[in-house]
């Protein structure tokens, strides 16, 4: 097990840079940088000026020596100065991140709550009334487009009724319920989409359970209906779903930017897109390669939890037995 932690670990180090380069020299390569936007801010700056600037920056020099000094003050754990911001690239991101963290939680909470047992209902009952109305809904859900259903939401709950505010984090030292009455639209309409996804993997998955020998072997010693789908079907019917729900994990760190945006939420995807569009390079890197790091790590801990799920797999010496 601890020479496996350590091979992931040193693999996760090797993309980690990988995709570091890749995309420190994209958003180089991108059209315009900041000292464009300085002067199309200022009309008396001169051209002397601009390559005084790009000195400064060290805007001057070539890609890959840039890269090597961005990758030495990373290492030495200085992840740059934001331009727009005019703060440290830290401390613009890690409160971003909580939000992002409160919300995509949420969400995805309450998407596995109402999906998977919808997904095992459909899946031990395929054919019938409630597979098709549990898949009629799955469909539905799944096809709507995010920033429709975010309108909607927020016409019927915070304009029609007023129950819920329609945009935004509560101000600072609001309580719990205010807290919460501006977290609920946000969630509702992420967790709304993502359910009908989860329980069509679900069902999925308990179709294909419910055919192996094993279930037919323990229907025939008489084990109950619930018995065979919870404690025979069911195990294995969640490892192709928890990897599905690690990469959705993993994704919840880059943000939804569509939600936040519509909910005015000050998350990830909202700072990663304005970011690239205020060209400020520093703090879209920063974000995007912790989303990576994320990723990599809800990775690692779907391949630890098929251990759990199923005796079979065991982990060690570069293969699963």
């Amino acid at each position: 097990m601890i020479r496996y932690l350590a091979d992931r670990l040193l693999q996760s180090l090797v993309v980690l840079a990988v995709m570091s380069f890749v995309v420190y020299v994209l958003l180089c390569l991108m059209p315009g940088d900041p000292i464009d936007i300085m002067m199309s801010g200022d009309p008396k700056m001169t051209a002397a000026d601009r390559a005084r600037l790009a000195e400064d920056y060290g805007l001057d020099r070539p890609i890959l020596e840039r890269y090597g000094t961005w990758l030495k003050a990373a290492v030495s754990g200085d992840l740059g100065w934001s331009r727009t911001f005019r703060r440290p690239v830290l401390e613009i991101l890690l409160p971003r991140l909580g939000n992002t963290i409160l919300l995509m939680g949420a969400a995805l909470g309450i998407a596995l709550m109402v999906g998977l047992p919808l997904g095992i209902w459909a899946g031990s009952r395929a054919g019938g009334l409630a597979d098709r109305v549990i898949n009629l809904a799955c469909f539905a859900t799944a096809a709507t487009p995010t920033f429709w259903l975010a309108l909607l939401l927020m016409i019927l709950f915070a304009v029609k009724l007023g129950w819920f505010p329609a945009s935004g984090l509560a101000p600072r030292g609001a309580g719990f319920w205010e807290s919460l009455r501006h977290l609920v639209l946000p969630v509702v309409t992420l967790a709304i989409v993502e359910s009908g996804i989860y329980a069509r993997h679900m069902r999925a998955a308990m179709i294909e359970a419910l055919q192996h020998d094993y279930v037919r072997t323990a229907r025939a010693k008489g084990a109950t209906r619930v018995r065979v789908i919870l404690v025979h079907a069911l195990r294995n019917a969640l490892l192709p779903v928890t990897t599905v729900t690690a990469l959705g994990f993993g994704s919840l760190f880059s943000g939804a930017l569509i939600t936040e945006t519509m909910f005015a939420w000050p998350g990830m995807g909202k700072l990663i897109f304005e970011s690239i569009m205020s060209s400020d390079f520093n703090v879209a890197l920063v974000a995007l390669l912790f989303a990576t790091l994320v990723t990599l790590l809800c990775n690692l801990a779907a391949d630890l939890s098929y251990v759990a799920l199923d005796p079979r797999i065991s982990i060690g010496h570069g293969a699963a037995r």
